[in-house]
């Protein structure tokens, strides 16, 4: 793998336990007929989404009153393989660091022969409705992104 975030990809692959399946959409398909380079983007956002509702933070920062929420403050996709119409994937997420406000996740997509058709990593901030500005986690939220476990699934 050529992406710099990846330092043993066989390491890297083993610490993903949570997935989200995405089915490829005709509309999301180019002139070529593949994935629209676009694309990854969003199978990242559902997925990092669906991660963030299993650890139960999703939950929090949606509320009306809530003063929490958060923002991506960057995103990066490496391509190592061609998607096309109708093909099944499974988009993996984890949290590779954490910092004060911040957490670097790291996202992973195989089709469903098991080959790597992208790889990403982004930063996703907290950030406070008063201030506009980084919101530290809590220590519970910070031991539950460390301990990667998650609180609202059976697994």
């Amino acid at each position: 793998m050529k992406a710099n975030y990846i330092k043993d990809f066989d390491q890297w692959k083993r610490e993903f336990s949570f997935s989200a399946p995405v089915q490829v959409r005709f509309s999301e398909t180019d002139m070529f007929g593949h994935v629209n380079n676009t694309v990854p983007i969003a199978y990242f956002e559902f997925a990092r989404i669906e991660y963030m509702k299993e650890l139960g933070l999703m939950q929090r920062w949606l509320k009306g009153d809530g003063e929490l929420f958060p923002v991506i403050a960057d995103m990066q996709v490496d391509y190592t393989q061609q998607v096309y119409f109708d093909e099944m994937l499974d988009v993996f997420v984890k949290i590779a660091s954490v910092g004060r406000s911040s957490i670097d996740i790291h996202y992973w997509v195989v089709n469903a022969k098991g080959e790597t058709c992208f790889t990403g990593r982004g930063a996703m901030v907290q950030i406070s409705k008063a201030t506009g500005k980084g919101h530290p986690w809590t220590a519970e939220e910070k031991e539950l992104f460390e301990n990667k476990q998650l609180i609202s699934s059976e697994n």
